[in-house]
Formats: structure tokens, sequence, C-alpha cells
């Protein structure tokens, strides 16, 4: 069983987070950043995984999610970007005091592989695994459900939380409720990424993704509606300065007959992409490396 903690964001907001320790000597550490609007504990059975490998790993719930969740939703006043500038940075700063010189691998599902660009603290990181990480800008999304899915992110989901104060995701069984500026920066995501903030803010956005210079590894499904190819490249692009490496997979190659966009992180994968992780968490290595990534104009 993991270790419950407190995290204390440099706000002073405190996030439900779990500590998974190895017995003996820790090999390095890992921090697992969840997909918007899932608890952290979807992701228990992967952290259990990369601690029996030797990690110590540390799973939390964004602010307004789980066990981090506030008294009233409709009295928060949440960013999605919180989710990286104080979140994820909360995350980081608390594993580097804990262990100050051993490896830092941050493993993110969704947006929890997009955000770690909005956080200061985010270059202390050795190494990313980004899971299907895009920040969902509805033109990206695959050809097929497009407009089913622009129908429900962005016409359906901000005028209920515009009625509600809050997005009731676990009401209609979606995904975990939301807060209304979560659920509306997604829902008006524009192309680029710093449009989507105040001007005076836009520089510091691009300032904190460019100074980011550690591998990525960016893993997609190639029957992911939300991480497609387009997705994936303009997510990937403000990280202009770091070392990517880029694998779509299929299911066939992962001995499944669909993944999709949520399936990567149960437990049938254990054996499959959990096992192939390991390399590029503990090594650097891309398991993948005969995967090839589509170009954006094959894609959707």
């Amino acid at each position: 069983m993991p270790k419950q903690l407190s995290l204390h964001c440099r706000d002073g907001y405190p996030l439900a987070a779990q500590l998974w320790l190895p017995p003996g000597q820790a090999r390095g550490s890992v921090i697992v950043s969840s997909a918007t609007g899932v608890l952290a504990r979807y992701y228990a059975r992967y952290a259990g995984f990369l601690r029996e490998h030797g990690y110590a790993v540390l799973t939390y719930d964004y602010r307004g999610i789980g066990g981090s969740r506030p008294a009233s939703l409709r009295k928060a006043t949440i960013r999605w970007r919180d989710w990286g500038d104080l979140d994820f940075d909360a995350a980081v700063r608390w594993m580097r005091q804990r262990d100050p010189d051993g490896p830092l691998i941050a493993v993110g599902h969704s947006i929890g592989g997009f955000l770690p660009g909005f956080a200061e603290s985010a270059t202390e990181v050795d190494r990313f695994l980004s899971v299907g990480a895009q920040y969902a800008y509805w033109r990206d999304y695959a050809a097929a459900q497009r407009w089913q899915m622009f129908a429900k992110w962005h016409l359906f989901m901000p005028a209920v939380t515009a009625l509600c104060g809050y997005f009731p995701g676990r009401r209609l069984g979606w995904l975990e409720d939301l807060p209304a500026g979560v659920a509306r920066e997604w829902a008006f995501r524009r192309a680029r990424l710093e449009q989507s903030y105040p001007e005076h803010e836009r520089t510091e956005v691009l300032r904190r993704f460019a100074a980011i210079s550690a591998p990525i590894l960016a893993v997609s499904l190639s029957d992911d509606e939300y991480g497609t190819p387009p997705a994936i490249a303009r997510g990937l692009s403000y990280y202009r300065n770091a070392a990517v490496q880029q694998v779509q997979l299929s299911p066939a190659v992962l001995g499944m007959e669909q993944v999709g966009h949520f399936d990567l992180f149960r437990e049938r994968h254990r054996d499959g992409f959990w096992q192939a992780s390991l390399a590029w968490i503990g090594e650097g290595r891309n398991p993948w490396s005969g995967e090839t990534q589509p170009s954006v104009s094959e894609a959707c």
C-alpha cells in the first residue's frame, strides 16, 4: 500500500498524493500525472508495477479532482494551467527534495504529458514519457469522431458548466467533475497555446516550455481519437529545445484489438507496454524504435 501524503503548492493549496516506495534502495523516482478528469487511483496498478521494479513513485490528484477537491467546486477558481504551473511543480519540488541527486522521470497521460511545460521546476526532470499527450484543440480530433467530440466537449460541456458552476462529469458518467475554469479552458482552447491566455502571460508560458531540454518519448496509439498525430505534433512543438522521439503504436503491436486513449494504464498491459516502458524510464532507451510515427499530413 502507498503512503498517503499532502503536497503543498506554492499558493498553499494542498494536494492528495500517494508515495509508492520499493523495498531497499530506489533506482530512481517517477511522477505519474493523470489525464483530465481521471483520478490518481486509476494509475495505482502501474505505480505499483514501477515500485516492484525498484522505483519510488508519486501519484497525485490535481486540485479540484478526487482527494484534492475543495468543499465546493462552484466557488473554485482553478485553471487547467494551474495543474502544471502549481500542481506538477509541487510534485517535482517534493520529489527533488526527497532525492536531490537521483534520476527523476515524469510519466504523463493525455494532458498530464503536456502540462509539465507550464511548471518552472520541470527543468529538474531528467526524462519524460508522455502517452497520448495533447491539449484538446478540436481540429486535431480524429476525423471520424471530430464533430461528435466537438459537440460534447466544446458545446455541451461549457453550456452545462455555465448552468451548474462546474462540470458535473461524474453524474453524466463521462469523467470526474471538473472546476469551471478547467472546463472552459478545454472548451475554448485556441489553435496556438499562448492565445488561450492573457497577452501579458504569453511570453512566460512559451519561455517555460522552451526551457525544457530533457529527452521526451512521446507515445501515441493509432486508434486514439484524442491523441492523433496532429494533436501530438501540436503539443510537442512547444518543447522546441527538448530531444524528442515519437512513436505511434498500433493495437496489433500490443497484441490487442483496440486500445484507444485510456487503456494503456490497465493491468492487461503489464507484460506489454508497462514492461517496455521500463527501458525508457530506467535507461532512456526507446523500446519501440522500430515503430514509425506518421507525418501530420497522413493523419485524420
